[in-house]
């Protein structure tokens, strides 16, 4: 059985809490007893500051000066408590689930009151938002609870519900039977590792496995089980990065669905993240222009439905407008970069707005302007967000920023900074994976170090020797080409 300890779970909790959150929660916890120096506060306050470190036998030794830990434990286990209860009341209705969930749960409170009619109340409009967005699990449970009321009140007629219960569950059985086929035609694509790039093969694999395995015609022909079988197959080869799979497969099946009106307001986030990908799926593949017309496509798709979903898409909308014009026209990208980070969606998220800086600290730097690129990756680095990212991106954008303060001559901070990161990145630099970037920190260690870089010949040794290494290599991960930078420097 998987287990996870509080004190694991805590921090990464925490970490994770926006500044909504955070608000929230010091609002919950100080709505009884608000006098400073409360231990729970404290806690809290000491593993956001310090995230993804716990720190827990410093904090321990600050709370407490007895060497017994089980306070420590209860203190955490309140305060984790109160954490999930706070996020609860914030996010009552932040989703249609969350708002089913909710009410029937009030339901359930004023039954066990004996409030028959508040509790009908309650049921009422859980059942009505079940039933808006199909949620047939949720419906049963609901179903359950009016045929229960019945024994307690006249007006509600059992036989009336339980043939909505009967419908419902051949609903819920088809949809059973699609998740079945869905399961084995994952697992069937996963495991055919050697399988041909293309269109034909996945086909004739999703064919095989819906025949085998449907016996209900309408199951076989569902939208629904075509639109999971979709978004499974397409995350499937995201990860394995197989980008002409995917762009082919992308192309037909967005094809078909729109001439046979399959899109609705119900799946219109399934419509726009199927023309996002298909967007990506080009850019990958270098048909840029090609691209470019499905990003124009998916702004279009936005504005549907009153502009249903328009924020929930505007920053992967913003950040393949910047990839287009990073390869046509970086002043145009910076242009909309500029324009980007003063959107309220992407301004108040701390991932997008962290993306946008560093997008703008590449797209100056690729223009020469290295001042207005370090002021983007200082204003990235004063992101709440920053210290959540994963080292290893942390650890390339710190490559990244000794590329600027090269061009920018601030050798003393180059020296000082090069042994904080190789202190603070110890394990990646040790790790093969990062190898070029090891080797970069020691090119760039004797490149200031060597008062004539041209004619230095063991510097342009080590230069020639890490631009053929990484010459057969896709470098897509470095933020900065190193090969460029360097064949640029020892010109």
């Amino acid at each position: 059985m998987f287990k996870t300890s509080i004190m694991n779970i805590l921090p990464e909790i925490i970490g994770l809490m926006n500044k909504e959150e955070i608000r929230n929660f010091k609002l919950f916890a100080n709505r009884t007893n608000a006098s400073e120096g409360r231990k729970d506060i404290l806690l809290f306050d000491h593993l956001k500051k310090n995230y993804p470190d716990t720190g827990e036998e410093k904090i321990f030794k600050k709370l407490y000066t007895n060497p017994d830990k089980n306070s420590f434990y209860r203190l955490k286990n309140r305060l984790i408590e109160d954490i999930g209860i706070s996020l609860s009341l914030l996010h009552y209705n932040s989703s249609e689930i969350n708002f089913i969930l909710n009410n029937y749960l009030l339901a359930k409170i004023f039954i066990g009151k004996n409030k028959w009619d508040i509790s009908i109340y309650y049921l009422n409009k859980a059942e009505k938002k079940a039933n808006d967005i199909e949620s047939f699990e949720l419906l049963d449970l609901i179903y359950n609870e009016y045929i229960k009321l019945s024994h307690e009140v006249l007006d509600i007629n059992p036989e009336e519900y339980i043939a909505r219960r009967k419908e419902n569950r051949l609903k819920l059985s088809s949809l059973q039977e699609i998740d079945d086929i869905l399961a084995v035609v994952i697992y069937r694509v996963k495991a055919g590792q050697n399988f041909a790039k293309g269109n034909e093969k996945i086909n004739e694999l999703l064919a095989h496995a819906v025949d085998a395995f449907s016996k209900n015609k309408e199951v076989k022909n569902s939208p629904l089980l075509r639109f999971k079988i979709y978004d499974s197959l397409s995350r499937i080869l995201l990860q394995r990065h197989d980008f002409i799979a995917l762009e082919e497969y992308l192309l037909k099946t967005y094809s078909e669905f729109s001439s046979e009106n399959l899109f609705t307001k119900n799946n219109h986030d399934t419509k726009l993240q199927m023309l996002t990908y298909i967007a990506n799926a080009l850019a990958q593949n270098k048909k840029n222009e090609d691209s470019f017309h499905y990003v124009k496509v998916l702004h279009q798709s936005m504005k549907e439905f009153g502009g249903l979903l328009h924020d929930k898409y505007l920053f992967f909308y913003y950040n393949m407008l910047v990839n287009y014009y990073a390869k046509t026209n970086i002043e145009q990208a910076i242009h909309i970069l500029n324009e980007a980070k003063e959107e309220k969606v992407i301004k108040n998220h701390p991932v997008y707005i962290g993306f946008v800086y560093l997008n703008l600290a590449v797209s100056y730097f690729g223009i020469k302007d290295f001042k207005a690129s370090l002021k983007s990756i200082v204003k990235l680095y004063m992101q709440d967000s920053f210290k959540t990212l994963d080292a290893a991106f942390r650890f390339k954008i710190a490559i990244t920023e000794l590329i600027i303060r090269y061009e920018l001559e601030d050798i003393d901070f180059i020296e000082q900074r090069i042994h904080q990161v190789k202190k603070e990145f110890k394990e990646q630099v040790k790790s093969p994976e990062f190898k070029r970037e090891a080797q970069l920190l020691e090119i760039i260690l004797h490149l200031i170090q060597s008062p004539a870089i041209k004619t230095d010949k063991k510097i342009q040794q080590l230069v020639k020797t890490f631009i053929l290494q990484g010459a057969n290599s896709k470098n897509e991960a470095e933020i900065i080409n190193y090969n460029d930078w360097l064949k640029e420097k020892s010109k």
